[in-house]
């Protein structure tokens, strides 16, 4: 049984979304690269294939024809049209051109629940700019969580790379306004979820949980906060009585070594950089983002659109890559294939 390709999105036309889109296809082989049909305007992707110096030939396909983009992969770059309004000048995001980004993940979402697709790559969008076109969602996340028919806070943000997994209790918050959006019910939200897709997504038959502290120390008995005590620990000791093979809370400062990544399989984080500075930190250029909670699959590369790289050619396709090998593998043991 093959299975369907992916579908890569546009992302923001003015970032490097086309750039490590077309440098991908081109090391398709060498790097072993999962078929993928991109979603975008195809003019766009040829003017910016011969200014970057690449030799890759575009082919357009419509939906009827995406169960053959693997066997054309090899030869071409297929791609699913989402005609762009205005033209594109690297590194200057037009909110003229919002609406087409959009389009563009509507469309790869579609596709992925009708089985056209086995899941969707998302290629980083420029938040101001969608914001200037009229969109209303804080991120990527939040509106594919509504493609979905779920809440904002209804899916998982889990980032993967250096052999190190982190899932976040809150995401997106100053670090002042941590503690006081910090709840029990959003630590069992997150773990469970998690707990579900390794078993999934992972293949991990029975995935052991680290939960980190929110304050030095873990607290140090309530001395330098008491949210170890009155709001993590609750969720923790609910959680174990749930059947979750879950520890802690666990002190961050020596919770990402080593030899303390050998006892788990993801960490449970209480804010934003307590899980990506060590995860960057082990690997800067593979980190994925992956959706949990979703009814399709969606992984990212764990970086934005680097305007000051998009047509230079400096950029590089490895976290894009490592996104599509990603869904690639949660996509196959969702049809019962060998990822």
């Amino acid at each position: 049984m093959v299975m369907t390709p992916l579908g890569l999105t546009m992302g923001e036309p003015a970032g490097i979304g086309g750039d490590i889109a077309l440098m991908t296809w081109a090391a398709r082989q060498g790097r072993h690269v999962p078929p993928f049909v991109m979603l975008d305007d195809p003019q766009r992707l040829a003017a910016l294939a011969e200014r970057l110096g690449l030799s890759v030939p575009i082919r357009v396909v419509t939906d009827v024809e995406l169960a053959a983009v693997p066997a054309l992969f090899g030869d071409a770059l297929p791609v699913l049209p989402v005609p762009l309004s205005h033209p594109v000048t690297a590194g200057r995001p037009d909110p003229e051109n919002g609406p087409a980004v959009i389009a563009s993940i509507d469309q790869a979402v579609a596709l992925s629940r009708r089985g056209l697709l086995a899941g969707v790559v998302t290629n980083p969008i420029q938040k101001s700019a969608l914001y200037a076109s009229g969109f209303r969602w804080p991120g990527h996340t939040e509106y594919l969580a509504h493609l979905a028919g779920l809440p904002d806070d209804g899916t998982v943000m889990l980032l993967e790379g250096g052999g190190l997994r982190v899932v976040l209790a809150t995401i997106h918050l100053a670090l002042k306004d941590v503690a006081a959006n910090l709840t029990t019910a959003a630590i069992l939200h997150v773990a469970r979820i998690t707990d579900a897709a390794l078993r999934r997504d992972f293949g991990i038959a029975r995935p052991r949980l680290a939960v980190a502290a929110l304050n030095p120390h873990a607290g140090e008995g309530g001395a330098m906060g008491r949210e170890e005590m009155e709001t993590i620990a609750p969720a923790v000791a609910r959680l174990q009585a749930e059947g979750i093979d879950v520890k802690g809370p666990f002190p961050s400062d020596t919770l990402f070594h080593a030899g303390a990544r050998a006892a788990y399989d993801a960490v449970v984080c209480m804010y934003h950089d307590q899980g990506l500075i060590p995860l960057k930190t082990l690997d800067f250029d593979q980190g994925v983002n992956i959706t949990l909670g979703l009814p399709f699959v969606r992984t990212s590369p764990d970086h934005g659109t680097a305007l000051s790289l998009a047509g230079t050619g400096k950029a590089s396709p490895t976290s894009l890559i490592a996104a599509l090998h990603a869904a690639h593998s949660i996509a196959s043991r969702r049809q019962g294939l060998s990822p």
